[in-house]
């Protein structure tokens, strides 16, 4: 029963300090204007908050089975790509597919989490705005992309 509660206190201890990370930071944003965007494609701004939680676990983003960036902890990569249907995916144990539909000129965003999983951290991909990624954008550092 003890080892319970001791479990217990130390999964709402990793939950609060996990909370508190996401609180928003006022920074100019770190994502290149629109303006960057090549012609005819769309921009996505894959990231993922730092911290201790889930960083022995990649968020490697893939797209139809070739990888085009890994996300640790602290990081964000900018993607460009064709309009239309794109599936990105990560992996562990398990697979999650974020399906995004491109416009020439837009720009997206995706937050990736580490969740849980049975033997290991599941990352998850998500859709975000601006909003989430200029909250913690100061303390994101940019990662090299796959070239085209």
């Amino acid at each position: 029963m003890k080892s319970h509660m001791f479990l217990a206190a130390i999964a709402l201890g990793c939950a609060t300090s996990a909370v508190a990370q996401d609180a928003p930071v006022a920074a100019d944003t770190v994502a290149a204007p629109a303006s960057d965007i090549p012609d005819g494609k769309g921009k996505i701004v894959f990231f993922r908050k730092g911290g201790f939680v889930g960083s022995a676990i990649s968020c490697a983003v893939h797209e139809k089975g070739e990888k085009l960036t890994s996300l640790p902890p602290g990081k964000f990569a900018v993607v460009y790509a064709e309009p239309g249907i794109h599936e990105y995916s990560v992996k562990s144990e398990a697979t999650d597919t974020l399906r995004l539909e491109i416009e020439p000129g837009e720009t997206y965003y995706s937050k990736c989490n580490i969740q849980m999983g049975i033997m290991a951290g599941r990352p998850n991909l998500s859709p975000a705005d601006k909003a989430a990624f200029d909250a913690m954008s100061a303390k994101l550092k940019p990662v090299e992309i796959k070239a085209e």
